[in-house]
């Protein structure tokens, strides 16, 4: 009987060691952004094998609502995307910093993550890469570009394009003197800053060549001389440097406006300790900078760059200094109703003549 007994707890522990080499963690991310090199590396440090599924901020949302936060032991939202939908929905839970290792994080952008996803007195997020907009200049046709206002001035007549979107809207408020961020609690004061920019951008409309909506157009817009500068993405601009030196991404003196997207923890996830382990993991510089080789995106790590492919890191070094990044303009939760306030704004601009 004894000897039965020690039999089947030998059994017990057997099983248990295989739930542990089983362990996997559901990762809810966007494509590209958990490569299987690193998905492998993980698996063999630790044990856990990753499960991806991929996704995009309103699919995101719309399996985490219906599952009330279940199914999942991390997420990877973008930030302004988290604390209006964390208010109304609750689909996340408050992230525990201290098992995060804020040494592997940059401090600028580990802070405007804690700040913008603040809910309830609780942060519920951390940074994981980030990418940003601004200008994209043909230096040899426009030399000395570095603010937003180029998009006004009457010197590049017919040769300024950017998009009829919020971003741009974002962009003028700032080249006009305004902190458009600090105006989102202020409807008031916002739609004034909007009436202003609407004035602004319909008297210079005559300096614009187009309104860009395809990415590739603007791009081919900018390889043939028609444009000269535009507001668009940085890895848009770096594209064009590779072709012609003289063309490239510009970060204007008032700030790049900057997004970023995180790690957020769903409200019911089952493998914290799997979901912890891997943001240390993949932000590690030699994973993170791994990341941005393939991916050829910056990631909020603190020190990737020396890991980051020579080609790729020459665009960064080059279009963010450290003084550049801590420009950088973070986009906070957007209040829903100043978003169709902006969209009248658009249709005006687009409509005058």
């Amino acid at each position: 009987m004894k000897k039965a007994i020690v039999l089947a707890a030998l059994m017990l522990f057997a099983v248990a060691g295989t739930a542990q080499a089983g362990e996997t963690l559901k990762l809810l991310t966007w494509k590209g952004y958990a490569p299987k090199a690193l998905m492998d590396k993980f698996e063999k440090e630790t044990g856990i094998k990753v499960e991806a599924t991929y996704s995009n901020n309103e699919e995101m949302i719309a399996k985490l609502r219906a599952t009330r936060g279940a199914g999942f032991d991390l997420a990877q939202p973008s930030q302004d995307r988290i604390s209006s939908v964390q208010e109304k929905f609750k689909i996340y839970q408050p992230m525990d910093y201290s098992k995060i290792d804020s040494k592997l994080f940059i401090p600028s952008m580990l802070e405007a993550v804690k700040k913008n996803t603040l809910v309830a007195g609780k942060s519920h997020a951390v940074p994981f890469c980030w990418g940003t907009s601004g200008l994209i200049v043909n230096s040899a046709k426009a030399p000395g570009v570095d603010s937003y206002k180029a998009l006004l001035d009457t010197k590049y007549k017919g040769r300024v394009s950017y998009r009829v979107k919020r971003p741009t809207l974002i962009a003028m408020g700032f080249a006009l003197g305004y902190d458009p961020f600090a105006l989102y609690k202020d409807p008031a004061a916002y739609q004034a800053m909007l009436d202003k920019i609407e004035s602004e951008l319909i008297k210079a409309k005559p300096v614009v060549k187009n309104y860009w909506a395809n990415g590739d157009a603007l791009l081919e817009s900018m390889r043939s001389g028609e444009v000269f500068v535009a507001m668009a993405w940085d890895n848009g601009g770096w594209k064009l440097h590779t072709e012609n030196p003289a063309i490239d991404f510009v970060a204007p003196k008032e700030g790049a406006l900057g997004w970023i997207d995180t790690f957020a923890i769903p409200a019911k996830a089952e493998n914290l300790d799997a979901a912890y382990k891997w943001i240390n993991f993949i932000m590690k510089p030699e994973n993170a900078g791994y990341f941005t080789s393939q991916e050829k995106a910056p990631t909020a790590s603190q020190g990737a760059n020396k890991y980051v492919d020579p080609e790729v890191a020459a665009n960064f070094e080059r279009s963010f200094p450290q003084a550049v990044i801590d420009n950088i303009k973070w986009y906070p939760p957007v209040p829903t109703k100043l978003e169709s306030m902006e969209g009248r704004t658009l249709d005006r601009v687009k409509a005058s003549n």
